[in-house]
């Protein structure tokens, strides 16, 4: 049995921030930018309070059946909740998608070399 990655996108609104908060996001924001995104373990946070005040977490994870996917999208949440939790930003909308990468259709590339 070989192990499964499991992509995981969590995402959700900020809720209630006051001046300080949304200064404190605003002057991090380029840490946190859309561009330097990626799927890891801890999660990536990406958002742009100037503009929106939605985030998404990024976060990925394993497991060896199917079903492993659904634990790790309900922790992918728990993460996600205790990072903003633990800073003290309040948030509602948590929402999540996730994907099973040995389920994933292979691109043009993928199916010529699966091919030959």
């Amino acid at each position: 049995m070989s192990t499964r990655t499991f992509r995981i996108t969590v995402r959700g609104v900020f809720d209630g921030l006051d001046a300080e908060q949304r200064a404190a996001l605003q002057a991090r924001a380029a840490e946190h930018d859309v561009f330097t995104a990626a799927f890891t373990p801890e999660g990536t946070l990406t958002y742009d309070v100037a503009a929106r005040p939605a985030f998404t977490f990024r976060f990925s994870d394993t497991g060896d059946d199917e079903e492993d996917i659904l634990v790790a999208t309900e922790l992918a949440e728990e993460k996600a909740a205790a990072w903003l939790t633990e800073r003290g930003y309040g948030y509602k909308n948590l929402r999540s998608t996730a994907e099973d990468l040995s389920m994933a259709p292979l691109g043009k590339r993928g199916r010529r070399e699966a091919g030959r």
